[in-house]
């Protein structure tokens, strides 16, 4: 039960996230209808009330409403990102698109046909399509959920495969260009550079890390919730306290570790291009990042825990930079046993070799 205003609501409760009215219809039977919102849950109360004198409520698919627009579970799906994603802004950039496709349509009335010919029409990468149909599918689940949709269409809709072997890092010349692009047109941003050179840190866990988050005695920048939704705490080099402290004097204010500018992109897109430098992102600095570790020697295990990646697939693609790690692996071990063993190589002396145990016939 649930005291609003002073008044108790019988059969209204707050569960997982949502508000649950409870009743039994002219049947007998139990039901329980999840509403996002209180309010709507209070309706359901006093439509109760009303009908109580006619012998009951009935079934819960005649409370639902039939005409339910996407528009409307697009409004709940947005809601639900703010609440609970780190990258909300995306959500909310994707689905006005979306909202020009199906806004005013009921929700019920949209096909995987429909959707893939919306997509078809875009000619996007794998990976976008596979963003935008991640969000009506979460759009639909939430829609499920709160009773206002009985299927996702976007299940049937394919997924794509994305091929992301490539990885394109920044060569020394090319980091020489940009920064000095950077110094010439931006100098207040080229220690945001650093950090993301000497971190590794995604766009959005740098550009949405506070100053609380960073501490400089044990030389930590923890990220509250990283990708995988788990708190990680990313350790930090010289290179990159230094950046750190120039930017605590520039940003302290703020609260925002980067000033709380949300986005690097204009000033980071027209960097590259006076450098000269094509194909290049954000993401890339990340990559780069990855490469170094391994062509500085770091075992791509390593590599792994330092980018907070959840399995040793996607590390893989920078192996090919340090295409002797296997044999300094299986060279190490030799080297041990070596030492244990106290032979001076690993296949032991003519002597030792000759020389049979007691026991050997």
């Amino acid at each position: 039960m649930i005291i609003h205003d002073g008044k108790r609501y019988r059969g209204v409760s707050y569960r997982d996230g949502a508000f649950v009215f409870r009743y039994t219809d002219d049947q007998g039977r139990e039901h329980r209808i999840r509403r996002q919102t209180l309010h709507e849950a209070i309706a359901l109360y006093h439509t109760k009330k009303d009908m109580a004198s006619k012998g009951g409520m009935p079934g819960p698919v005649m409370l639902r409403r039939s005409k339910v627009t996407f528009c409307e579970i697009a409004r709940d799906a947005l809601r639900y990102a703010d609440e609970h994603k780190r990258s909300a802004g995306d959500y909310h950039l994707r689905m006005k698109k979306l909202l020009t496709w199906f806004g005013g349509k009921r929700a019920d009335s949209i096909t995987p046909q429909e959707i893939e010919d919306k997509f078809q029409g875009e000619r996007w990468l794998p990976a976008t399509w596979n963003r935008y149909r991640a969000l009506l599918s979460l759009t639909y689940r939430l829609a499920i959920r709160n009773g206002k949709a009985k299927e996702n269409p976007a299940r049937l809709v394919r997924h794509k495969s994305e091929h992301n072997e490539r990885v394109r890092s920044l060569s020394l010349d090319e980091e020489r260009k940009l920064r000095t692009a950077i110094r010439e047109m931006f100098p207040e941003h080229e220690w945001e550079f650093d950090l993301a050179l000497q971190t590794g840190l995604r766009l959005g866990e740098q550009y949405g890390a506070h100053w609380v988050d960073v501490d400089f005695e044990r030389r930590l920048l923890t990220v509250p919730l990283d990708k995988g939704g788990k708190t990680s705490h990313v350790p930090l080099n010289a290179a990159a306290l230094k950046a750190l402290a120039e930017l605590h004097a520039r940003t302290s204010s703020s609260g925002f570790v980067c000033g709380g500018a949300g986005s690097p992109r204009y000033w980071f897109e027209l960097s590259l291009e006076v450098a000269g430098i094509g194909e290049f992102t954000w993401h890339c600095l990340r990559h780069t990042f990855a490469s170094r570790l391994v062509m500085s020697g770091a075992d791509l295990r390593t590599v792994a825990e330092l980018l907070r990646d959840k399995t040793l697939a996607m590390v893989m693609r920078y192996a090919h930079l340090a295409p002797d790690f296997r044999m300094r692996a299986v060279e190490r071990m030799e080297e041990t046993f070596k030492l244990q063993s106290g032979t001076q190589s690993g296949m032991g002396t003519a002597e030792s070799i000759e020389k049979k145990p007691s026991y050997v016939q």
